[in-house]
């Protein structure tokens, strides 16, 4: 039996722009809910890997992703100030990463991204400028209340709206963002302006002493690189209303002095006003409360360093939708919820706590350890296959039956 269930989202981010295609595919029509009053992403650009580009391929959106986007030649890890390979991989090169998982591994802009997302979904229904504030659940359904005193009904809600969710505190209540310890600055600089930097088709991870850098091609050209440059600290984050806080001009600089002049070149091309705070979600005991579930980093936001935020919310949203498309009629939400967490959520916090664990090795200085690390680095392809290799359809078609809600959550 077809699913007739009205589906409200909240946020218009990739998470819930991607949900919104991957119901339409199944014959369900969503409002999505956006707070902003035009579409922005945060970040300047995103790597999209096999597990979330089988799926949007899928549905046929790879030539146009493929057209907004580069593959990296190589995936390299680089010593911190003389710039020595420590170990390189093949992804572009001979096609080793398509013939290996199957889909493509893309560097494209977030707003690119997002033009191409919402001009695939139905007419009529992206909505601007609502920012939820308040939700009821009635016999009939859900009632969404925002900030300009209007209401909207939907027989489930799911909050793809980020780390700072609105519907994680109705779902789970409190506060369960956790500062890292760790900040970073962002940037993307033409190619042209970095004449030392090696290699700058590929995607590359600079390993230092409390520090690292990654960066990677961006564009149907590759003539951009997208950075991030990652530094302990501060200690704590002061500021409770966002991600973002004020940073002096120098201080990037400063955090790389004596880095090989190819790091320093990039990170002092952008002039940087802001230092972002790195953030993940502690582990949920439940994803879902009555007619209300989560998805993507409302969920399990994670740190980047396996760039896997955004491609894990695609899964999600795919996974979702399939099991929200399985369902006729509202009694049989908790079981479509219940199977959604179990195929979901064990696998979400293993990637949260890989990511974690990740920053503190890129950030090892000159010695045993990091020499051990760099020995482990050239396993990396198989070390980390099990990310890229996921299948949204075939972990669905080999679930299993749905786990008791009195049995123990997964641990991270």
């Amino acid at each position: 039996m077809a699913s007739t269930l009205r589906v409200a989202i909240i946020g218009g981010g990739i998470g819930g722009l991607t949900l919104a295609l991957a119901l339409r595919e199944r014959g369900l029509t969503a409002d999505v809910y956006e707070q902003t009053p035009q579409l922005t992403e945060i970040g300047a650009a995103v790597a999209l890997t096999a597990n979330a580009t089988r799926e949007l391929e899928r549905i046929g959106l790879g030539d146009r992703l493929a057209a907004a986007s580069t593959t990296p030649a190589e995936l390299i890890h680089r010593h911190w100030r003389d710039g020595t390979r420590i170990a390189a991989h093949p992804v572009r090169s001979g096609s080793w990463y398509r013939n290996r998982f199957h889909a493509a591994v893309h560097g494209i802009r977030r707003a690119q991204l997002q033009v191409i997302l919402s001009s695939e979904i139905a007419a009529g229904t992206l909505h601007l400028g609502r920012r939820l504030v308040g939700l009821t659940e009635r016999p009939g359904g859900i009632v969404l209340e925002f900030s300009d005193g209007d209401t909207a009904h939907a027989d489930v809600v799911v909050g793809a709206d980020g780390i700072r969710s609105t519907v994680r505190r109705w779902v789970a209540g409190g506060d369960h963002e956790i500062y890292s310890g760790t900040s970073g600055f962002r940037g993307i600089v033409p190619v042209d302006r970095l004449p030392s930097l090696p290699d700058p088709q590929s995607i590359q991870f600079w390993t230092g002493p409390g520090a690292h850098l990654l960066h990677y091609p961006i564009g149907p050209t590759g003539d951009s690189v997208n950075f991030l440059a990652v530094v302990e600290g501060p200690q704590a984050w002061a500021r409770t209303d966002g991600w973002v806080d004020d940073v002096a001009a120098d201080e990037p600089l400063r955090a790389f002095d004596g880095w090989h002049p190819a790091a320093t070149a990039m990170i002092g091309a952008v002039t940087h006003a802001v230092r972002w705070g790195l953030f993940a979600v502690r582990p949920l005991p439940r994803w879902d409360r009555g007619r209300a579930v989560l998805l993507g980093d409302a969920a399990h936001a994670m740190l980047p360093h396996q760039g896997q935020g955004a491609n894990t919310t695609v899964e999600d949203a795919f996974t979702l939708a399939a099991l929200l498309a399985q369902v006729p009629g509202t009694i049989e939400l908790p079981s479509a919820f219940a199977t959604y967490q179990a195929l979901r959520r064990g696998r979400t916090r293993r990637i949260q706590r890989l990511s974690w664990l990740t920053n503190a090795l890129l950030h090892l200085p000159d010695g045993e350890a990091a020499d051990e690390r760099n020995r482990a680095l050239a396993r990396l392809p198989q070390d980390i296959a099990w990310i890229h290799e996921h299948d949204v359809q075939a972990a669905l078609r080999h679930r299993t039956e749905r786990p008791a809600r009195s049995q123990p959550a997964p641990t991270a």
